[in-house]
C-alpha cells in the first residue's frame, strides 16, 4: 500500500541520526520559519519608509557584504571558540540586530544595521555545518545535509507566505517576530546542544592550536578549486532570484507570474529532496556534481526559449532538480576534504563562495541584461554550468575513491591514543578496532588502523 511504503521511506530516511542532529535541525527550521525580513526588506524601505530603489539596492548589497565578511570569521570562531559558543553568539547578535533594524530611521543607521544583520546571521553557517559533520557518521552525512537543506527550504517557503500577511499588519512586527524566533534558536542551542568540536589527542595537543589557519585553507589547492567551482554553480542558482524576475518583467510578465513560476522551486524541494536523496546517497559524487552542474546551466539556458508562465515553470523544474542533487553532495565533498580540527575554517571558506555569489550575481545579471539582453544571460549560465561540470570531472579524477583516514571520536582526558600501521588484510573492508595492553599506560590503549 502507498501509505505503508511512505511510512517505511520516512522511517529509513530519519533512522540512525543522533539526537543532537535533530535538535540542530529543529533550530535551523525555527530560524528559517522566522526569516521574514529578507523577504519584505525592499518593500519596507521603498513603500513604508519612502526611500528610492537605488537605496534599497545599496542596503541589500551591504547586507550581502556583511555575509561575505562573516563567512570566514564564523569559520575561525567555530574552530577556536567552539561550535556552540559561535552559534550562541551569532544567533544572539542576529536577534538583537534584527530587532534594532525595525526601529532605526536614519538612512545611514539603517544601512549600518543591515550590514550587521548580514554579518551576524551568516556567521552561524560554518558552525552549523561543522557541528553536523562532527556529530553525524560519515556514511550518513549526505542524508543529514539533505534533511537540513530540506528544513531550510520548508521554513523559507512558509516564511515567504507569512511575510506578506505580516507586512500588511505591521513591518515592525515582522522584525520583532524574526528576532524572537532567532532568540528561540539560541535557547535551543544553549539547552540541548553540547559542544561537538573534536578534542585533540595527546599527540596533536603538542601542536599549535591554530595549526590549521586560513592560510592553510588558501594553500590547499584542491579544496580551493572546489570552492571556485562552488562559486560558479552558486552564480547560476542566484539567477533564480535576481535575473529571472527582471527578465520576466522585461518580457511583459507580472510579479504574480514570476511568483507562480518560482514557487515551483520551493514546492519541488519540499516534495523531492528526501526521496531523491535516497537515490543519490551512496552514488559517486563526481557523477552527481557533473550532472547537477549541467542541469543547472542548461536549466537556466532553456529560459531563453520560454514564452509562457508554464514554460518558465518547466525550466525552474530542471534547475531545481540540479539544486536538490548539488546541495547535499557538495557539502559532503567539503567535509570529506576538510581536516577534523579545521572544519570551521574550511566550512567558512565554502560559505564565502555562496556569499560572494550572492553579492556578485545581481551585478552580473544587471550588466548582461542591460547591455546584451536576457537571452545572453541564459547563454552565459549554460556556459558557466558546462565549465563547472568540466572542472568537477577533472578535479574528482584525482580524488581517492575511498574515504580518507578514519575520524576518531573525542577521547577522554585520561585516555592515550596511539596510531599504528598494520599490514593490509584483503578480506577486511572496514576499520579494525584493536584493544591492547601497554605496560607504560595505566589504561587500555585504543589502536585504530585501516585494514
Amino acid at each position: 500500500m502507498p501509505s505503508v511504503a511512505l511510512r517505511r521511506t520516512v522511517r529509513e530516511t530519519v533512522a540512525g541520526l543522533p539526537r543532537e542532529f535533530w535538535w540542530l535541525w529543529t533550530s535551523t527550521l525555527v530560524n528559517r520559519l522566522g526569516a521574514f525580513v529578507a523577504t519584505f526588506m525592499a518593500l519596507y524601505l521603498t513603500l513604508d519608509r519612502g526611500y528610492s530603489a537605488s537605496y534599497a539596492g545599496l542596503v541589500a548589497s551591504l547586507h550581502g557584504l556583511g555575509g561575505v565578511v562573516s563567512a570566514l570569521a564564523g569559520g575561525v570562531m567555530a574552530d577556536r571558540l567552539g561550535r556552540r559558543p559561535t552559534l550562541l553568539l551569532a544567533q544572539g547578535s542576529t536577534a538583537g540586530a534584527v530587532a534594532l533594524l525595525g526601529f532605526v530611521q536614519d538612512p545611514v543607521a539603517i544601512a549600518g544595521v543591515a550590514f550587521l544583520v548580514g554579518m551576524a546571521s551568516n556567521a552561524s553557517r560554518p558552525a552549523v555545518q561543522a557541528m553536523m559533520a562532527d556529530i553525524v557518521r560519515p556514511e550518513d552525512r549526505v542524508r543529514a545535509f539533505s534533511l537540513n537543506y530540506w528544513a531550510i527550504n520548508l521554513g523559507f517557503a512558509v516564511s515567504s507566505m507569512g511575510a506578506g500577511f505580516i507586512a500588511q499588519v505591521s513591518y515592525r512586527a515582522g522584525f520583532l517576530i524574526e528576532a524572537g524566533m532567532t532568540a528561540v534558536c539560541a535557547v535551543l542551542v544553549f539547552a540541548k546542544l553540547p559542544e561537538s568540536r573534536p578534542e585533540r589527542t595527546a599527540k596533536e595537543g603538542n601542536a599549535k592550536d591554530d595549526a590549521v589557519s586560513l592560510g592553510t585553507v588558501v594553500r590547499d589547492g584542491r579544496y580551493m578549486a572546489v570552492v571556485g567551482l562552488s562559486f560558479l554553480v552558486a552564480l547560476i542558482f542566484q539567477q533564480g532570484s535576481v535575473g529571472l524576475p527582471v527578465a520576466m518583467g522585461e518580457a511583459g510578465f507580472s510579479p504574480a507570474d514570476y511568483g507562480m513560476a518560482i514557487a515551483v522551486n520551493g514546492v519541488l524541494i519540499v516534495v523531492l529532496q528526501i526521496p531523491v536523496t535516497r537515490v543519490i546517497e551512496h552514488r559517486d559524487p563526481r557523477s552527481l556534481l557533473i550532472v547537477s552542474s549541467l542541469l543547472a546551466g542548461y536549466g537556466f539556458g532553456l529560459t531563453a526559449f520560454a514564452g509562457s508562465v508554464g514554460v518558465f515553470a518547466l525550466t525552474v523544474c530542471v534547475w531545481t532538480l540540479a539544486e536538490i542533487v548539488n546541495a547535499p553532495t557538495q557539502t559532503g565533498l567539503v567535509v570529506r576534504l576538510s581536516p577534523v580540527h579545521g572544519r570551521g575554517r574550511y566550512q567558512g571558506m565554502y560559505s564565502l563562495s555562496w556569499s560572494a555569489a550572492a553579492l556578485i550575481a545581481p551585478l552580473m545579471s544587471g550588466v548582461v541584461i542591460d547591455r546584451f539582453g536576457a537571452r545572453w544571460l541564459w547563454g552565459v549560465c549554460a556556459v558557466v554550468g558546462t565549465a563547472a561540470a568540466f572542472g568537477y570531472g577533472l578535479l574528482m579524477r584525482r580524488l581517492p575513491e575511498e574515504r580518507g583516514p578514519e575520524e576518531r571520536a573525542p577521547v577522554a582526558k585520561d585516555a592515550v591514543e596511539v596510531e599504528a600501521e598494520v599490514p593490509e588484510v584483503p578480506e577486511a573492508k572496514d576499520a579494525v578496532e584493536v584493544e591492547v595492553e601497554v605496560p607504560e599506560a595505566k589504561d587500555a590503549v585504543e589502536v585504530e588502523a585501516r585494514a
